[in-house]
């Protein structure tokens, strides 16, 4: 374990990695991003029910290991480029995040403790127990403060970039379970996928982003019956590969 990462269960080759960048709201002491302590809970800083669902999914076998961020994306957003000007927000749906102000020093010094080691914790695991899958899982808000005018009515995202192999399956897996699903829905993976690219799509290894609307997984019942979802789409997938 790291403070950059947590990792539930065991990988396995030929099995199914789940890794979820923004399932932690931690903010180490020694870090002041000069906000309000409540934001801690909103959706800038965490994807809410992502470490709660993943928990239940190793739990009950429908994926070997989860990997999942130590760290609020707001100390570092691990689903961005190194050199990309968010992965140190300096704003958030609105909010400042005065703290991320930072000079080139302190940057390096904060992706060496915590992009890196996230990252290199992933790709060590890829290369030692290659899957056959990759479950990207994260959540978005039913609607954003900035955005107010814009309607996001999808129950889950289905997100992908150039490799698209499992998407139709994916959407077809969660169309069966009654959800509205997006494709490329709240946000594209052509567009937010740094994540999957650098340890999916560069490794050939077959993959799918979920994204889970976070009211419907804000409570425990919820993120059960999220998991049930995404065990049963797992498994179709894992089906849709063997052929």
């Amino acid at each position: 374990m790291s403070e950059a990462w947590r990792q539930i269960g065991e990988a396995h080759a030929g099995g199914i990695l789940l890794i979820g960048d923004h399932a932690s709201a931690h903010v180490p002491d020694d870090i002041d991003l000069g906000i309000d302590p409540a934001l801690l809970s909103n959706h800038i800083a965490i994807d809410i029910g992502v470490a709660e669902v993943a928990a239940l999914l190793v739990e009950r076998g429908a994926v070997d290991a989860a990997i999942l961020g130590g760290v609020s994306r707001l100390v570092v957003d691990c689903n961005r480029d190194e050199d990309a000007p968010g992965v140190l927000p300096i704003a958030s749906d609105g909010h400042a995040v005065p703290g991320n102000a930072l000079d080139d020093a302190a940057r390096e010094a904060r992706l060496a403790r915590f992009f890196r080691p996230y990252h290199d914790h992933i790709a060590a695991t890829v290369a030692a127990h290659r899957p056959a899958m990759i479950l990207s899982l994260h959540s978005f808000t039913p609607s954003l403060a900035a955005h107010p005018d814009q309607a996001r009515p999808w129950h889950v995202g289905v997100l992908y970039n150039d490799d698209d192999r499992l998407a139709p399956a994916a959407i077809a897996a969660l169309e069966a379970e009654g959800m509205i699903v997006g494709d490329q829905q709240p946000y594209s993976g052509k567009l937010l996928n740094a994540t999957m690219n650098r340890h999916a799509e560069a490794n050939a290894i077959p993959y799918i982003g979920i994204e889970m609307r976070q009211d419907l997984v804000s409570d425990a019942e919820g993120q059960a019956l999220f998991a049930e979802r995404l065990a049963r789409m797992c498994h179709s997938l894992a089906l849709n590969i063997a052929e």
